[in-house]
């Protein structure tokens, strides 16, 4: 069977992603690797340290000893570290967010990016601009962070979360064409943002399955 292992650095995305993977990967089988004290450390410390990077590449190597056909890094805080060890793996590694910033940059040209964590808005922000240079576009990046959302959803207040976020999109909303929510854990936002600002809005979690599924079939390994 087609095996998709999805690395997860903290709690809660993987009961979104599952719905979809059914949806968009019927047959196929996903297997979650969760460790939550990944983001906790990268936000204690501001930065991705060494022992994140080696942590994670040692989940990326307990993916391929679980059989995966593909692995999806689904944090973009941790993206640039899933670019910088692809060559070490003989399996792809698809980033959650890489197609979301593809068809953002595409499309428009004022992005409005939205975070709950410092540590994930440069990290967008840099995935954007280098897909408008792949392009060959130029688009006009702003950004707005949702400070002290992650904390509250993580803390069990998700109705504070809701209301951070909608505060730092009224932020930005005038200055962009389009809404992208650069963590999958904001996706739960994305219609009511829309409703909200008037603009479309970009969540990773569908789009990023979306590009899992065409890498397999790019494989010849889809349908599963």
């Amino acid at each position: 069977m087609v095996t998709v292992v999805a690395v997860y650095t903290g709690q809660g995305l993987s009961e979104r992603i599952g719905p979809l993977f059914r949806e968009e990967l019927p047959g196929c089988r996903l297997v979650n690797i969760i460790d939550d004290s990944l983001i906790a450390d990268v936000i204690q410390a501001g930065e991705v340290t060494t022992a994140v990077i080696r942590r994670l590449v040692q989940y990326y190597r307990h993916a391929e000893d679980i059989g995966a056909d593909l692995i999806l890094n689904t944090c973009s805080s941790v993206g640039e570290v899933a670019d910088r060890v692809r060559p070490l793996f003989n399996i792809p590694i698809v980033k959650i967010d890489d197609d979301m910033a593809r068809q953002a940059t595409m499309n428009f040209n004022h992005i409005g990016v939205l975070a709950t964590l410092p540590t994930t808005l440069e990290p967008t922000r840099q995935l954007l601009q280098r897909e408008a240079v792949l392009q060959n576009r130029k688009v006009h990046v702003v950004d707005a962070l949702a400070e002290g959302a992650y904390q509250a959803l993580v803390s069990g207040q998700p109705e504070e979360h809701d209301r951070l976020i909608f505060e730092a999109a009224k932020s930005v909303a005038s200055k962009a064409d389009v809404l992208v929510l650069a963590q999958g854990s904001m996706a739960r936002m994305e219609k009511a943002l829309s409703q909200e600002t008037g603009l479309p809005v970009y969540a990773s979690p569908r789009l990023g399955l979306m590009a899992v599924r065409a890498e397999l079939e790019r494989q010849g390994k889809y349908p599963c």
